[in-house]
């Protein structure tokens, strides 16, 4: 039966072979196909069964129950652990601290540094401190034909008290000061011996006395004054007295305040650049009130105020009110990390001829003084922390100062007066005021490398336009600065600062002078010998460039400074 049918399909096989064979001799033809839409394949939506599968195993298997039990037998240990012992943390050993010191330093151009400090403790809330500093040098600047030798010395006492609801503070403090006009330009140096014989120093005298006050939990919070004399060996002088007393409210949780300033100046000069016989007087009063409301939590502060200020010039029986805004603004957006701040400030500011010698000592005796009127100064910026250890803070300004004071030099009188003084021979500067707006873009970055050391850098930016000047005279467009300290062990530490400013311009017999910018490294180290006595070494001006702080006025080289600092208990 199997053979007969396996021959069956042998025969059906070689039918249908045989067919092929034959179909492949005849000719197709051509067909014309119509395609009426392009085929468009899609995929049905899948579906999960829900139908549980059964088993149907002939064989199924039943686990077997297993009984067992534990036969414990107790195993001796002979392993005895140690005692724990806590690790101690090292600590330093705190410095002491010492009530006075002294310091004394030698250095080359015949420098002479020294400080004294000492403090009384009269009772437990009360004491009085005294300060003295005197830094001297007898000059030696290369190329330089007149003396420079200078003098700095000053002598502050205070005397605080601390009470249990308030505090104050009375002080009195001593100045005396001496400079040489010695920038005389070299077109000018064949006058350096008449400059010489009619003597080109000059002396600065001061006396000072301040209070400040503070109570606790009082609307009357604090209150400020300061009374002072200051004058020249020229017979110029001035009296400067000033009374701030401040009030605190609160209103509603928020703190309202009310500022006053009280502002005296008067002074004279008893000679003009050109005339002798002329002088000058001055007498300024500005009274100032400044409300304000401060609103703030964790994360913001607002302070919302203005000044009135009541400018009289008691020398010409003319007066005015002016003023200006007081406000400003923070947010915290990223806690310590991120923080905007914004505002905008003013206020008339009394220029003194104690603040511009202190600025540059080189000034002619023979100033106009008058204030300046700072109409408004923009600000915004961004602060806060890049990490715990590195701070930045990012700020730029814009402000408005009407009658901005400007130093610039002096001409040369030397061929129009009979009697020339040692400011006459266009080695002194004077003060001109000027509309100036300024815009000002700041940065800066301090950084907590390790414990002992640290860094920081800043640097501005500064554009000027001026109203009747032709440049903002002796005015930088770029100032930077930065320093490093480091403490390499708990005896010997130092130090690092550097310094650049910028191109200034200055006027010099109807002419307009560059001055190069400079740049100025310093450095200092000390060594603590033991807890009293510390030696040290200071290097200043390490690049040795006699730059131009002032024109035709150079400064030292290179300045080597070494000396000891001893601290003691009476």
């Amino acid at each position: 039966m199997i053979f007969k049918t396996a021959r069956f399909q042998i025969v059906l096989l070689v039918c249908f072979f045989t067919f092929v064979a034959h179909a492949q001799d005849d000719d197709i033809g051509t067909e014309v196909i119509n395609v009426v839409r392009p085929y468009t394949p899609s995929v049905s939506d899948a579906f999960k069964i829900k139908e549980t599968p059964s088993l149907s195993d002939s064989v199924t298997t039943q686990k077997k129950e297993v009984s067992y039990t534990i036969f414990s037998v107790p195993v001796a240990s002979t392993f005895t652990p140690a005692k724990g012992k806590a690790t101690t943390v090292e600590r330093k050993r705190p410095e002491k601290v010492f009530g006075n010191y002294a310091t004394l330093g030698f250095g080359n151009y015949t420098s002479v540094l020294g400080e004294f400090y000492t403090n009384f403790e009269i009772s437990r809330e009360d004491n009085v401190d005294f300060f003295f500093k005197h830094n001297s040098s007898q000059g030696g600047i290369e190329d330089v034909v007149l003396d420079d030798k200078f003098y700095n010395s000053s002598l502050d006492v205070n005397y605080t008290s601390r009470q249990r609801d308030m505090s104050y503070n009375l002080g009195v403090g001593l100045l005396h000061q001496l400079y040489n006009w010695y920038g005389i330009a070299p077109e000018n140096l064949f006058y350096a011996e008449q400059a010489d014989d009619t003597g080109v120093d000059h002396s600065y005298f001061g006396a000072s006395a301040k209070g400040n006050v503070t109570f606790d939990d009082m609307i009357f919070s604090e209150g400020d004054i300061m009374v002072r004399y200051f004058g020249d060996s020229y017979s110029s002088s001035e009296i400067n007295a000033r009374v701030q007393p401040k009030f605190v409210f609160d209103l509603g949780g928020q703190d309202v305040g009310l500022n006053f300033d009280v502002n005296y100046l008067s002074g004279s000069f008893d000679r003009t650049y050109s005339d002798p016989n002329i002088d000058i007087q001055h007498s300024y009063l500005n009274s100032g009130v400044h409300p304000y409301i401060r609103f703030q939590n964790e994360d913001f502060s607002i302070n919302l105020g203005a000044k009135v200020v009541y400018g009289m010039d008691m020398e010409n029986s003319d007066g005015d009110f002016f003023i200006y805004p007081k406000l400003n603004a923070s947010l915290k957006l990223v806690d310590e990390f991120v923080t905007v701040y914004a505002g905008v400030d003013g206020d008339l500011v009394q220029n003194t001829y104690y603040d511009f010698t202190q600025e540059n000592p080189f000034l002619s005796p023979t100033l106009a003084i008058a204030p300046t009127d700072l109409q408004y100064e923009g600000f915004g910026g961004v602060k806060g922390k890049f990490t715990n250890t590195i701070s930045y803070n990012l700020r730029g300004s814009y402000k408005n100062e009407i009658g901005k004071p400007l130093f610039t030099t002096n001409e040369n009188l030397i061929s129009m007066t009979a009697s020339p003084e040692g400011y006459h021979f266009g080695n002194s500067f004077r003060v001109e005021y000027d509309d100036v707006t300024t815009l000002e873009v700041f940065g800066e970055i301090q950084a907590e490398i390790t414990t002992n050391i640290t860094l920081g850098l800043n640097a501005s930016y500064f554009n000027y336009t001026t109203d009747l000047s032709e440049e903002a005279f002796n005015l930088p467009d770029l100032k930077a600065s930065g320093f490093l300290n480091a403490a390499f062990s708990e005896k010997i530490f130092g130090g690092l600062s550097l310094f650049y400013v910028g191109e200034r311009n200055d006027s010099f017999d109807g002419s307009v002078r560059t001055l190069d910018g400079y740049f100025d490294a310093n450095v200092h180290v000390g060594y603590n010998i033991n807890d009293q006595l510390t030696i040290f070494a200071k290097g200043s001006n390490l690049l040795s460039d006699n730059y131009e702080k002032w024109l035709n006025t150079p400064v030292q080289g290179i300045q080597a400074l070494a000396g000891a600092t001893y601290k003691f208990d009476w």
